[in-house]
């Protein structure tokens, strides 16, 4: 069990913050300001904080492009980790408010408030009345036990190195495989990244309809490759090469240590929401900021990024870096969150997975932050795949 927020839709939340979600870039630094009003702030002394998740899409895009900034909005939006969202539009966009209304579908009109900049004389003090009732819904949620059948959990790697195979993936994989026999639910994404080992995962799919849709899923990214005229085996980076990788094959096959042991139960479109309990495997590029967006976009609580290399971003949700050797994790305290370096020397990933669960645990209660979260880092990046007009 964990502490976590109930929402009215039976869902369950690990933070209770108040998010701000422009639905085009044009009017990021006004939602910047307000969630960083010194009355805002003030006010949210009954929550988990007030943030805002600017984006540099919404307009200028063309067909299933479009669709897909509106779908990883509409998640963002929908996340539970927010007891309520300020939707904040400019008024000409492609990306309109009223389109974003018909992909929400039915929505909690205490939770969501919208507000179209060009409609009003002074979209700052119209804001912060919204933000005001807002705050006032969201400060009634309070913790309560809740099983951890209940967490999603994004797995991600980056910046990784030699020992990521050997450490922080597997050690992911097992707290996941443990998550998953539980009841929970796992997101692994970076398909250009299981390209070289994507039998493996094939030969986890317990239905012929979820093979033939991990075959199209991986296929359907090799051809988004030669459409743009792009090497499929253009990887693996040159810091994962420094680091000690030197194929692709080498690298996909670490990443996928990630998924654990477990079936394959669903396979999910670009940012879609997910629907079944256990291993889903999730549309998406490799790309850090883009992967960990499209993970909170599909209902990931929190994400456990491994990375032998260190790196200090976030995503709207607690993003934990877990180290693949310990020289990194004392040389970045302020980035790394876990170390699975202790398995070089020998101890089980069994005792260590006990510690990153209780560890997950006491995250999802609330009890201890993600560095990303007090380092201030809350980066939520858009795929973009198609035309700009």
């Amino acid at each position: 069990m964990f502490q976590g927020y109930r929402r009215p839709d039976g869902r369950t939340g690990i933070r209770n913050e108040v998010w701000i979600v422009p639905t085009v870039g044009c009017v990021n630094t006004n939602a910047a300001q307000l969630a960083n009003c010194a009355e805002v702030q003030e006010l949210s002394s009954g929550i988990d904080g007030v943030y805002a998740f600017p984006h540099s899409h919404g307009c200028a895009q063309i067909g299933e492009d479009q669709e897909n900034t509106r779908r990883a909005l509409a998640g963002l939006i929908n996340h539970p980790n927010a007891g309520a969202v300020l939707v904040l539009g400019l008024g000409c966009e492609n990306n309109t408010v009223e389109g974003m209304k018909e992909m929400l579908g039915d929505y909690n009109d205490e939770r969501v408030k919208f507000l179209v900049c060009q409609d009003v004389e002074d979209e700052f003090e119209a804001g912060l009345s919204l933000l005001r009732e807002l705050i006032s819904y969201a400060s009634k949620f309070r913790r309560e036990p809740v099983p951890m059948s209940e967490l999603v959990v994004g797995l991600k790697c980056g910046g990784s190195d030699g020992f990521s195979g050997i450490t922080a993936n597997p050690l992911v994989g097992s707290f996941s495989d443990r998550l998953v026999a539980e009841g929970g639910s796992a997101l692994l994404t970076e398909v250009p990244e299981m390209f070289g080992a994507e039998t493996i995962l094939m030969n986890r799919c317990p239905t012929p309809e979820l093979f033939e849709r991990t075959v199209a899923m991986i296929n359907g990214f090799k051809q988004y490759f030669i459409e743009n005229g792009q090497n499929i085996y253009e990887n693996p980076s040159k810091g994962n090469k420094s680091g000690g990788i030197s194929t692709l094959e080498d690298k996909s096959l670490g990443c996928i240590k990630k998924g654990g042991r477990s079936d394959v139960a669903d396979v999910l479109d670009y940012a879609e929401p997910v629907k079944t309990r256990g291993l889903s495997l999730l549309t998406g590029p490799g790309y850090d900021l883009v992967s960990i967006g499209n993970m909170t976009a599909s209902g990931a609580h929190l994400i456990l990024f491994t990375t032998g290399r260190g790196t200090p971003f976030g995503s709207p949700v607690p993003t934990v870096k877990i180290s693949s050797n310990t020289a990194l994790y004392r040389k970045k305290q302020g980035w790394i969150d876990f170390d699975a370096g202790p398995i070089l020397s020998g101890v089980p990933i069994e005792t260590l997975g006990d510690e990153l669960y209780e560890y997950v645990r006491s995250l999802a209660s609330g009890d201890i932050l993600a560095k990303n979260e007090t380092f201030g880092s809350r980066e939520f990046i858009i795929f973009k795949s198609g035309v700009t007009a």
